[in-house]
């Protein structure tokens, strides 16, 4: 396992060795800022890159959005803007899923981007049935936490705090620990859920911008050393 503790000058595509295709974003703590961030460096190098969701998203400001019927209108649409989101409206003013089949998407842009589970903007996030809605054709997943969440009651900073608790051999009145943090990323019901066979699986801690929370990185990225992670990114992003 690589651990990288990212500068601000270093750009997200690299530390992540984002591949061409598909890519899903996975748990809470920043999972849009990460997307619309690798979007937006991906577009400046010169790629065709699609913004995406399997489940909901608002739409992102600045970003071209639209549900095209057809291929065809999605080429056209990427020979005008290099950048899209694509998803279909819903009745509260997100994007669901658009109707394009993803396999259709991967063909016609360079990388496509997908968030593919949802946290109600909280730090840390457990599965239900459900969840996630991971792309088959993801060539690499990306699980984030929200540094944030450590220290604090489950129940005040998971989503699905009943779901987490349980994973970690907890109550919702407990307090997260590192070692809950790393549990929870790699479990196979936690942020490894439905992860493609044969997908890289990489792991960003967010929001390790005091002493306090980068010691905290620290300590969850020893603690996922033995855990069958490509590389653990520790970065302050922002963002919920």
């Amino acid at each position: 396992m690589q651990t990288i503790f990212r500068k601000n000058e270093e750009d997200l595509v690299s530390v992540f060795d984002i591949p061409q295709g598909i890519t899903a974003l996975v748990g809470g703590g920043g999972k849009t800022t990460l997307l619309l961030r690798l979007a937006n460096e991906l577009a400046q190098s010169g790629a065709r890159v699609i913004v995406t969701t399997t489940t909901h998203i608002f739409p992102p400001e600045g970003i071209p959005t639209g549900n095209p019927a057809n291929a065809a209108e999605v080429s056209h649409a990427l020979l005008l803007e290099s950048l899209l989101c694509l998803g279909k409206p819903t009745t509260d003013g997100k994007l669901t899923a658009p109707d394009l089949p993803m396999s259709d998407l991967e063909q016609l842009a360079d990388y496509v981007l997908v968030e593919a589970d949802g946290a109600r903007q909280l730090p840390l996030k457990a599965p239900a049935v459900h969840e996630p809605v991971i792309p088959q054709q993801a060539r690499l997943v990306i699980a984030v936490a929200g540094l944030d969440g450590a220290g604090q009651l489950i129940r005040e900073v998971a989503f699905r705090p009943a779901l987490y608790a349980a994973l970690c051999g907890k109550t919702v009145d407990d307090i997260v620990t590192e070692q809950d943090i790393a549990r929870v990323l790699t479990d196979a019901q936690g942020q490894r859920k439905s992860v493609p066979e044969g997908a890289r699986f990489a792991v960003l801690l967010n929001k390790a911008d005091d002493g306090d929370r980068y010691e905290t990185a620290i300590a969850v990225a020893n603690e996922l050393e033995s855990k069958a992670v490509e590389r653990v990114i520790v970065a302050a992003l922002g963002g919920k």
